[in-house]
């Protein structure tokens, strides 16, 4: 299992934001992770110009978007700017795509939310074929008719991955990406319901076995103060617990909350934690790091003691 780190979902203003993104990814690449994952939250940072700055501050590190939400572009304008990206970046960008919740693309975006899996379906159809030019774009299904030249092409491969979390969702991953990026899943889900199925559906689509990807909290502490970081994991982090494509998966492991997620202790508690991810059948764990505090200097103190605790083990894990 490969060790990397999740970058960019603080908030803060534009200037000082660049600032830490560029010094987040130089300390995970001076580190030896082997990734760093950045989400794309709703009113903040575009997500591909974001992988575009960190790579032009790393030089080995695989920048990976968890994700970016499909409905909002069309899928050659994507594969156009991954494509980009990828060459800026060496040919370190993981494309992690998904059909986000109904919250942000019905409430937020008044996009349509009907059938998500087979929108994806299809979305995918038409980004595969534009991610393996250069050549011709020739696709019609029900949701789009692509007739579209391209003249670029990814000089090394660049792995996709799909938001997948329902039955059907890792059917569409396995058949027709590379793997998934979760967020919300905990070892019993992802060991008796994720692995399985979209193993399975790539084994007879006759695909590599696929990545997954798996998002947790992470929190150095004293064992005694387990329970304050799951509480604030909770307290930050919660508002994803009202998609219902989350509470479903929630329903199949044993986490009841994003607090019991959290891989939180001393360096062995997480290591343990981290264990029992891989014997799921983690191939990638992003790490949220979660700092405790009761103001700015410890919480700032809780990060760094995270950090370097998260740097050793990842020599351990993988």
């Amino acid at each position: 299992m490969r060790l990397g780190v999740m970058i960019g979902a603080e908030r803060g203003d534009m200037s000082r934001k660049v600032k830490k993104l560029i010094a987040d990814i130089e300390w995970a690449d001076s580190a030896g992770l082997a990734t760093a994952w950045m989400p794309q939250v709703p009113d903040d940072f575009d997500l591909l110009s974001m992988v575009a700055l960190m790579a032009s501050h790393s030089t080995r590190i695989e920048l990976g978007t968890a994700v970016v939400p499909l409905q909002a572009q069309h899928p050659i304008a994507l594969a156009r700017q991954a494509l980009s990206v990828h060459a800026i970046s060496g040919g370190r960008l993981a494309l992690g795509v998904g059909p986000s919740h109904h919250w942000i693309i019905r409430d937020m975006l008044g996009l349509p939310y009907d059938k998500p899996a087979a929108y994806t379906r299809d979305y995918l159809q038409v980004l595969n074929a534009a991610l393996s030019g250069p050549g011709p774009v020739d696709v019609e299904n029900d949701n789009f008719t692509v007739h579209n030249p391209t003249a670029l092409a990814a000089e090394t491969p660049m792995p996709v991955l799909v938001a997948a979390l329902g039955p059907v969702m890792l059917q569409i991953a396995g058949e027709h990406a590379d793997g998934t990026s979760l967020w919300m899943a905990d070892e019993k889900a992802i060991g008796e319901h994720i692995a399985p199925k979209i193993n399975k559906a790539a084994a007879e689509a006759g695909k590599p076995a696929p990545r997954i990807v798996a998002g947790i909290p992470v929190t150095l502490c004293a064992n005694s103060e387990i329970e304050e970081a799951k509480a604030r994991a909770d307290r930050i982090l919660a508002e994803a617990e009202t998609s219902p494509n989350y509470q479903r998966l929630l329903d199949r492991g044993d986490a009841r909350t994003v607090g019991d997620l959290c891989a939180a202790g001393d360096e062995e508690s997480i290591l343990k934690r981290f264990k029992a991810f891989a014997d799921a059948g983690v191939t990638d764990l992003s790490v949220r790091l979660l700092p405790i505090g009761d103001n700015r200097d410890e919480l700032v103190a809780s990060k760094y003691r995270t950090r370097e605790v998260i740097a050793e083990l990842a020599k351990q894990v993988s």
